[in-house]
């Protein structure tokens, strides 16, 4: 056609690309996808917007979605600033801090990366992908499955019900062995961030001191030269630097040392030094990484747990990554779930400020390691660490064989690698109430302890029981026993008078099987809040209260002899599968699920600041609000 724009030029090329895809096309069949025994037809599911961090399951309305097991892709399209794909010397990574449980990861259209397990983070180095395509912006493709079988952490089984009567075909569940919701999704932060090629890979540091000097030694990874050169410098609060030292490994010595205290445990607690590492490569690239180190040693005897050669004393908490959104309507008080186990900067700060406020002094990560960001708080606010892998309802006895092991002893590897340097992390828990009292448990549960010793010899190991203390099979290796109990609950409902003489026998009978220092890990009763009842009775309040008070008056007389700590179930009311037994959710919390304290939480502290108060080096003020 004479005269043609080039708009109408490029139209017709289009078409005619387009006309030849589709003769190409029929030179084949296309027959319509349908399933048969050796076919399978997904669909793609609905699209819907999604945020991240977040848990899917209650962002709609749909029950469907809140209930999904399966496959479920995340996508995102993002600027990369030209500068990044321009500079050759320039690494380009892209980290996701956990996504729930397998996850498989694509930047453009090609697979980068594979991850089993959630709550850990993994990453890949995309820069080759971006450059090759030098495309903007870059498609982020995230397909996560949050199925879970006998050789996942934690465990669980696919059943289907074949009973047509009964059951539509196809129909299934996700069998689990945890009492929590099994939320799924995205749960951290999705971060693109560089480095040098030359670059900073891992830093490990290990401290300790003697009399008023500090030792810190040290251990530099650096990936992309063969022979950086490393310079380490140490700085104290008001920027002194403090020690310095050249090389990939060394030991900083610090003169009047400021040491890592709990709170509470000291007028001074959780002083941080910072340490810059520097590593220059060959060609004169240098990467600088800065991590915060707190110097304090951790030490068991057969009685005590000490902290810095001194006695600590565990007052805490259990938690969980979880809690609901309160309606601003007084009167409604409508309760609506959004984030599930998404990370949630306010909610962790408040949850800070409430341990603090109650006078806790530690917490364990039940029942799974929690976002980097709540560890970092805690070595910010000297609240002290028990540290526990996904190992939870490890119930089946196929789920103590060698692949459920080999996976078990990766994921302590990446806790480890990841948790390693925080001072508020004092003890690894690599499991909670286990199936311990099988035969394959004592192996399994020696290898495990074990493996995880060798990754890191400055912290014992322990994991949670609710086993017989004579036929628990892995008790013999752990440093610590951690107890969970529920009398006059579980054990005899509605008889509180019979909590003593259950809980002295359980003390008894475990010190003196295996000599070794004791933490009660759990004890609590529900609470329906606002529930009353005088005399007390279950599910109320007053019920709550008065079991704490019985468990108390045990942990008194044996923390003078081989108790070091009571961690209470729960710190929070939290949400539950739909069972006969829970009411939306576990009521064990001292506080409601929107972090509004029952009875109990003020007789815990009440105790606690009592305890607290023992030491004789608190000041006369208390550090709370969290500054």
């Amino acid at each position: 056609m004479m005269g043609s724009t080039g708009a109408e030029r490029t139209a017709k090329c289009v078409f005619l690309v387009a006309f030849c895809s589709v003769c190409q096309a029929l030179q084949g069949g296309m027959l319509f996808p349908t399933e048969s025994p050796s076919r399978e037809v997904k669909d793609t599911g609905p699209v819907i917007d999604m945020p991240v961090p977040s848990s899917y399951n209650d962002i709609t309305q749909d029950v469907k979605i809140r209930d999904f097991i399966g496959w479920v892709w995340y996508e995102k399209d993002v600027w990369v600033p030209a500068r990044w794909i321009q500079d050759r010397g320039t690494r380009i990574v892209l980290r996701v801090g956990s996504a729930h449980y397998y996850s498989v990861l694509w930047v453009n259209g090609v697979k980068m990366t594979e991850h089993v397990g959630g709550h850990l983070p993994f990453e890949a180095d995309i820069s080759s992908v971006l450059r090759q395509s030098n495309a903007n912006p870059c498609r982020i493709t995230i397909a996560v499955n949050n199925t879970l079988t006998l050789e996942t952490l934690p465990p669980g089984t696919i059943q289907y019900m074949n009973d047509r009567t009964r059951y539509p075909a196809g129909y299934f569940v996700q069998n689990i062995n945890f009492d929590f919701f099994n939320y799924a999704g995205i749960h951290r932060s999705v971060l693109l961030y560089t480095t040098p090629n030359a670059h900073i890979d891992d830093v490990t540091v290990e401290t300790t001191f003697s009399d008023n000097i500090g030792l810190v030694s040290y251990n530099v990874s650096v990936l992309g030269s063969s022979k950086p050169a490393v310079k380490v410098t140490l700085s104290a609060q008001d920027g002194r630097c403090v020690a310095s030292a050249d090389g990939t490994r060394g030991v900083l010595k610090i003169t009047d040392v400021n040491l890592w205290w709990p709170y509470l445990m000291h007028e001074n607690p959780a002083y941080l030094y910072s340490m810059e590492v520097q590593a220059t490569a060959e060609d004169g690239q240098t990467d600088f990484y800065t991590l915060p180190v707190g110097i304090r040693t951790v030490r068991v005897t057969n009685t005590q747990f000490l902290i810095n050669n001194k006695p600590f004393y565990f007052h805490g908490v259990n938690k969980h990554e979880d809690a609901d959104c309160l309606s601003p309507h007084r009167k409604t008080r409508f309760v609506f779930q959004i984030r599930g186990k998404g990370f949630d900067w306010p909610l962790l700060v408040k949850d800070f400020n409430l341990m603090k406020w109650m006078g806790a002094n530690s917490f364990r990560t039940s029942h799974y390691p929690y976002a980097e960001e709540i560890l970092q708080m805690a070595d910010r606010h000297g609240i002290v660490i028990i540290d526990e892998c996904p190992g939870v309802g490890i119930k089946d006895i196929r789920s103590f064989g060698n692949v459920s092991l080999a996976h078990h002893l990766t994921v302590m590897e990446e806790l480890v690698r990841r948790d390693k340097n925080h001072p508020s992390v004092v003890m690894w828990s690599v499991a909670n109430e286990p199936a311990s009292e099988m035969q394959p448990a004592g192996f399994y549960f020696k290898e495990l302890v074990s493996h995880t010793k060798s990754l890191d010899s400055t912290r014992p190991v322990t994991y949670i029981t609710d086993s017989n203390y004579a036929r628990d099979q892995g008790a013999p290796y752990v440093d610590v026993i951690c107890v969970n109990s529920y009398f006059s609950w579980y054990h005899d409902p509605g008889h509180t008078e019979i909590i003593s003489i259950q809980l002295n026998t359980q003390f008894d009978n475990w010190y003196g099987k295996y000599q070794k220092p004791i933490i009660q890990s759990e004890y609590g009763a529900d609470a329906v809040p606002g529930l009353h009842s005088d005399p007390p009775m279950m599910f109320t309040e007053e019920y709550q209260k008065t079991v704490l008070q019985n468990y108390h008056n045990v942990f008194d007389q044996k923390r003078k002899e081989f108790v070091i700590g009571e961690l209470i179930w729960n710190f929070a009311d939290f949400m539950t599968a739909q069972t006969i037994t829970r009411v939306v959710g576990n009521k064990k919390g001292i506080f409601t699920r929107q972090r509004q304290p029952k009875a109990g939480a003020f007789l815990l502290r009440e105790r606690y600041w009592r305890i607290a108060n023992e030491t004789g080096v608190l000041p006369t003020w208390a550090r709370y609000p969290c500054q």
